[in-house]
């Protein structure tokens, strides 16, 4: 029997690796494809008009508004949940920007009923908007790090709807 050649054992290693960094960069490139049509707007723009300040939303391939929003000064992903009557985070999150739980509530939720605890959120950033010691809510069997942005937080905004686009418009006080 002969022993292999080291060139063509040498070739098969690198046939190997090259597969696996081709592999390894559609991973990548494809990832990003999937968050970015989960997530458009992942760096909310603004837009300052007159008195007030205007950032504009696209919806998702699902037709909801989800982006990215600075939470207590760290970035958090949100769902835009007008049925939402206040913003509600689960535990991980409110651990992350420093939320502390208040009084337990029942509330009910699309799953059914469950516990809340009362929050405040002491600074809320979408773009350039800002909004401070806000009403919030802390869900425990909320999963993930995905927040609900409820009315607590949008009642201080108009917002309008356009096909696939949503403007969030705060005025400026004079």
């Amino acid at each position: 029997m002969q022993a292999p050649d080291p060139a063509t054992k040498l070739g098969k290693h690198f046939a190997i690796v090259a597969w696996l960094l081709l592999l390894g960069v559609l991973y990548l490139f494809f990832n990003e494809q999937i968050t970015e049509q989960f997530n458009p707007n992942r760096q909310l723009q603004s837009t300052q008009q007159q008195q007030q300040i205007v950032v504009t939303m696209l919806a998702n391939k699902q037709g909801h508004f989800v982006g990215t929003l600075m939470l207590n000064g760290k970035p958090i992903d949100f769902l835009l949940d007008t049925g939402a009557t206040m913003v509600a985070v689960s535990d991980e999150v409110a651990a992350q920007t420093g939320m502390q739980k208040g009084r337990a509530y029942q509330t009910s939720t699309a799953n059914g009923l469950t516990t809340a605890y009362q929050s405040k959120i002491r600074e809320l950033r979408l773009g350039d908007i800002v909004l401070t010691d806000l009403d919030a809510s802390i869900v425990p069997n909320l999963e993930g790090t995905e927040i609900l942005l409820g009315m607590s937080a949008l009642k201080h905004l108009e917002f309008s709807k356009r096909e696939h686009q949503l403007q969030l418009i705060q005025h400026k006080s004079e």
